[in-house]
């Protein structure tokens, strides 16, 4: 699916906070019994921030429902959300990223169906194509926040002090590498899941496969996960990247990282900093082989989805509170592009009204937005045992314990039986 076809144009510590109100005004005994609504969130202090003023305004215009928050940082939510969706006891309204549809609602019934609430959200702002990201099984799970992609950042002011242009193809990263790695700079940098999915777009191009079949199905044999733990191996060996484990986004902060692939929804978080030191960020054209079109082998996703829990008691109060996120102007105004340009027509028409279209976070959108290649991402791909399995057994062949013909091997028989597993459960 062509991305374009989908995508119209368009600060509280990050500690985790749990099971406590949003609003840190005094509380005044209500005339009446309160509904307590629970929500949680991932996100920077920014983020945070942002969110604990939005449910103030809420619960201005809701007297009768009280907001209590849990938010953290996205390791510690994504931990903490999966012992609780597995216990049941998660918020009645959650964040949630697009490949927990797959892992923890297979057949559709992991979360509640949001169709069964349209008098109270308004899903007329969205597409049906948007709201099919969402879907499992028929069911409407989630709605989607906004669209996102792994994209690449680079430092223009360094790459200009080496004399190099912004680069468009692998071998340009490797001569950077060539210019830069005698003063200790790296011209790319990528986290675990970041490097899984630059792997996977370097391994499209070059075997001319897909990592899924149009029916789902493994597209990818050894030979590409060979392709994936090479290139990664090439790029460390290189110096072209640290190895993810050594990964820290303060480097690209003071410049020892030129160039970083992150979410677009990530970009101020990652980039932000580096920006206000003066450095020039932008966000680059999807790398390629110089063969393929630009953004073959790359992929765009919702950046993350509201969901309200199958087991809420408040199922109306709580599409209230998603409509109001998703669609409101107090919100729209609140969150601006933080997330991403909003899918949702009456938020993005706020913003522009607003001119408040703008910014590295605006600019990363319309590279993804304006690329016609970049193709619909299947939830499996975002699989933490998967990507797990890649860096673990491309570590073993970085550090000389395993061929990459071993590891390769061990990789596929991982990742085929981990979507085996997943689809049976879909079949059920």
């Amino acid at each position: 699916m062509k991305l374009k076809k989908i995508v119209s144009l368009i600060t509280v510590s990050a500690a985790m906070v749990s099971g406590v109100s949003c609003s840190d005004k005094a509380e005044v005994t209500p005339k009446k019994q309160q509904t307590v609504v629970t929500l949680s969130w991932w996100g920077n202090d920014t983020r945070n921030d942002y969110t604990i003023n939005a449910m103030d305004i809420f619960e201005e215009l809701h007297p009768d429902i009280k907001v209590k928050c849990s938010y953290s940082e996205w390791s510690g939510y994504e931990a903490r959300s999966r012992v609780q969706m597995i216990s049941d006891t998660e918020a009645d309204v959650m964040q949630i990223n697009v490949g927990w549809l797959s892992q923890y609602s297979p057949d559709g019934k992991g979360y509640y169906d949001l169709e069964k609430l349209t008098d109270i959200i308004d899903l007329s702002n969205f597409s049906e194509e948007l709201l099919n990201y969402g879907r499992v099984n028929g069911v409407l799970n989630g709605i989607p926040i906004a669209m996102n992609a792994e994209t690449v950042y680079i430092n223009k002011t360094i790459y200009e002090k080496y004399g190099l242009d912004v680069p468009e193809t692998w071998d340009d990263l490797f001569d950077a590498a060539e210019a830069m790695r005698n003063d200790g700079i790296y011209p790319m940098s990528a986290g675990s899941k970041a490097m899984w999915m630059t792997a996977a777009a370097y391994a499209e191009q070059v075997s001319g496969k897909s990592f899924l079949n149009s029916d789902g199905s493994l597209g990818f044999s050894a030979e590409e996960f060979r392709i994936m733990i090479e290139i990664y191996k090439r790029m460390v060996d290189k110096k072209v990247i640290p190895i993810v484990e050594f990964y820290d986004k303060l480097n690209i902060t003071d410049g020892t990282y030129a160039g970083t692939i992150a979410w677009v929804s990530d970009a101020v978080n990652y980039c932000g900093k580096a920006i206000e030191n003066g450095y020039e960020i932008i966000p680059a054209e999807y790398l390629s082989d110089g063969k393929t079109a630009v953004g073959t082998g790359w992929y765009a996703k919702p950046a993350s989805l509201y969901s309200i829990s199958k087991n809420t008691e408040h199922p109306e109060e709580a599409a209230a509170l998603i409509d109001f996120m998703l669609n409101s102007r107090e919100m729209a105004l609140l969150q601006g592009v933080e997330k991403g340009i909003p899918l949702s027509t009456s938020a993005r028409e706020v913003l522009d009204e607003e001119k408040m279209l703008t910014g590295i976070q605006y600019e990363a959108s319309l590279i993804m937005e304006n690329n016609p290649v970049l193709r619909h991402m299947e939830p499996f791909m975002e699989n933490s045992a998967v990507i797990d399995a890649y860096i673990e057994q491309s570590d073993l062949v970085i550090y000389g314990k395993a061929s990459a013909e071993e590891a390769s091997q061990e990789l596929f028989r991982i990742v085929n039986n981990t979507l085996s597993q997943q689809r049976a459960k879909t079949s059920k």
